[in-house]
């Protein structure tokens, strides 16, 4: 999960992508950069850390010019805390591109040994993104046979880079001397919107992760960048757009509407934050179903993405909704951390109870998800310290059992405390006296009510489904073992000599 922007205006866009980038601060904490163009050059300034300690007035001043891009990062490939990838990345030939890139491409191996043989191209990194530059380089080259570029040449490139790379990605990209070019992956796994701005001096484009920063810098949204689309502006603001791909089946990432996404965010026609009422009136659902002689006193919403379903589930069940936790704003999100020990230690730090709200009281905790449950059960230490005679708790999401391979940090099984355990045994691993999970067609239900037309999401981290088709079990080992945990067991089950994985592993890719 990153956040990326691309902006094509009639003034200077440095303010522009530096406040823009600040609305998108909470799809990555790693890393920020932006990328302007004036006169024919490329300006940069990138580092790691928040937006507000990477860029100080002097880089500010030096990032001239009407049109740009910029990212925060947030690792999911590649190195945490490493400045040298932290985008957007850049290369001269055979035109000058620089990119930013939110997603994970499943192939970047395989396509790094392809560029090394055949396309002669050299990777200085160890991050996916770079791999995107290169490849799509690589189609330009090959498209325009080195000729000046055009639309035809430029979507025919997209087109080469969906055949060659799988995965999830979104990306905004500069041309030297054309203008902004936006694509996004065939099953639209990662969220893209396009905004406009119509001005005397003409129209201005802005290319965004979200909605939020189409809003707060003063556009208006216009529509979503479809799967498999490719989205062309150049530096005069003229607007085209292609379906690049062959095939396309659009399944965005449910995660970004159970916790990623801004809830004032509209993702692919979806209110993110109507979604999670709907997520909370589900769950009031599946409580009286579950838990019907369970008294409640108060629910309690862990901050700040369970806000709208704990609200709608306590108003269904007719309980008063409280806020028992006060959350320090300068704490980064525990999630996102990297290694156990600093999350449990940043909980405390990050939370903190309204002990009112708890003495003498059942009360029922409602997240977004658990993921880790590192978080889940110091919470739950921390109401019945601050008083609580029951703590029951409830997930707007189902359990997270598998791996996410498309842009979020939850590669290893191991990691995952659903992965081998039922729903009692997490209950007794977080300490609660009861626990809830949303039911995986309830979710789909609570995005489906507010756009029925998305058929299908990406949900592989709830049901072990990769829509893309060529994950496989093979894949999912390597990555267990690049992050240090034991691989993935695959047992030969039928005596066949084939590797059986429990997984619901898609077959050949649908491209």
């Amino acid at each position: 999960m990153c956040g990326i922007l691309g902006v094509v205006a009639t003034t200077p866009v440095n303010q522009l992508l530096y406040d823009g980038l600040q609305v998108l601060q909470h799809r990555g904490q790693d890393a920020a950069g932006i990328a302007t163009s004036e006169g024919g050059r490329f300006l940069m300034h990138k580092g790691s850390g928040l937006v507000r300690d990477v860029f100080r007035t002097r880089n500010m001043r030096n990032l001239q010019g009407n049109w740009g891009i910029g990212h925060v990062r947030y690792p999911t490939a590649g190195s945490a805390c490493n400045a040298a990838e932290a985008q957007p990345f850049y290369v001269n030939s055979p035109f000058g591109l620089m990119l930013a890139h939110n997603g994970n491409l499943t192939n970047s191996e395989e396509l790094k040994r392809e560029m090394f043989l055949a396309d002669l191209r050299h990777i200085n990194t160890n991050s996916d993104s770079e791999v995107l530059l290169n490849v799509l380089a690589h189609e330009l080259q090959a498209a325009s046979n080195g000729c000046r570029l055009d639309d035809r040449t430029i979507f025919a490139a997209v087109a080469a880079v969906h055949r060659r790379c799988r995965g999830a990605y979104a990306a905004v990209v500069m041309i030297a001397g054309v203008g902004l070019l936006a694509f996004r992956d065939p099953y639209g796994i990662r969220p893209l919107v396009i905004g406009r701005h119509d001005t005397d001096a003409g129209s201005e484009w802005l290319v965004s992760s979200e909605s939020v920063a189409i809003d707060a810098l003063g556009f208006k949204l216009l529509r979503d960048v479809e799967p498999g689309e490719a989205v062309l502006i150049d530096t005069d603001g003229v607007f085209r757009s292609q379906a690049c791909a062959q095939q396309t089946t659009h399944a965005p990432c449910m995660f970004e509407y159970v916790y990623l996404a801004r809830p004032d965010s509209l993702i692919d026609g979806v209110s993110v934050y109507e979604a999670r009422l709907k997520m909370g009136e589900f769950l009031a659902d599946k409580f009286r179903r579950t838990m019907p002689h369970v008294h409640i006193d108060v629910v309690i919403p862990i901050p700040d993405s369970s806000r709208p379903a704990a609200l709608e589930l306590a108003n269904c069940l007719g309980i008063p909704y409280r806020e028992g936790f006060v959350k320090n704003r300068y704490i980064g999100r525990t999630f996102i951390m990297p290694g156990q020990a600093v999350r449990r230690k940043s909980v405390r730090q990050k939370l903190n109870t309204i002990h009112q709200e708890f003495k003498g009281k059942s009360v029922l905790l409602v997240d977004d998800s658990i993921v880790r449950g590192t978080t889940s059960q110091e919470i739950v230490s921390m109401a019945r310290e601050a008083g609580a005679t029951k703590v029951y708790f409830a997930s707007a999401a189902p359990p997270v059992r598998y791996a996410n391979v498309y842009g979020i940090d939850m590669p290893t099984r191991a990691e995952l405390i659903a992965s081998d355990r039922s729903d009692a045994e997490i209950c007794r691993a977080i300490s609660a006296d009861g626990l809830i999970y949303q039911d995986l067609d309830d979710l789909r239900a609570s995005v489906r009510a507010i756009n029925p037309s998305i058929n299908f999401f990406e949900t592989s981290c709830f049901d072990g489904c990769y829509v893309t088709g060529d994950v496989t079990a093979a894949y999912l080992s390597g990555v267990e073992t690049q992050r240090g945990s034991p691989p993935v067991t695959v047992e030969d089950t039928d005596g066949s000599g084939a590797n059986q994985l429990d997984l619901n592993l898609v077959g050949e890719s649908q491209d």
